[in-house]
């Protein structure tokens, strides 16, 4: 599974990942936060305080979060574009490239699909709602044709 954040309450959130039998939930952002008092329930402590409280497990995988630099490649790019992280629709070429490159060609995948729950749903999480936006897509993506995981985009209603 891959889940965002935008677009959701706290409930929603947890709702989502209980009807999607979600038992561990790999956090791969760079920076634990979200700006914005709507969704201050995902920052790291309020997020894992909320999961604990649901029984989901959760893990940070700081090896698969973009760089600053790859970073500043898609907010230059969404700047250009004229839209915002919150309403962005796709990745820029340069990101997702340099993301490959620096990041899922370098990251041993094999061993985290390994570390996964056998008997419940694991989902990776960050922030955009739509997962064509999201570097967790790519990390999902390579772990279904690397690694032959089944992948369902959980989205806002």
């Amino acid at each position: 599974m891959t889940i965002g954040v935008y677009g959701l309450t706290r409930d929603g959130f947890l709702e989502a990942l209980r009807r999607a039998d979600v038992g561990l939930l790999m956090d791969v952002r760079r920076r634990r936060g979200v700006r914005g008092a709507e969704y201050a329930w995902a920052n790291a402590k309020r997020l894992q305080a909320a999961l604990d409280e649901a029984g989901i497990e959760y893990r940070h995988h700081l090896e698969l979060a973009p760089s600053a630099e790859l970073r500043k490649a898609q907010f230059d790019e969404d700047k250009r574009g004229g839209v915002g992280p919150r309403s962005r629709r796709r990745i820029a070429a340069a990101y997702r490239d340099g993301y490959l490159a620096q990041v899922l060609d370098r990251v041993d995948l094999g061993a985290i699909v390994e570390s996964m729950p056998r008997d419940s749903a694991t989902a990776l999480f960050c922030v955009e709602a739509a997962p064509e936006a999201c570097h967790r897509a790519l990390i999902a993506e390579r772990m279904a044709s690397d690694h032959g995981a089944a992948v369902e985009h959980l989205r806002p209603a």
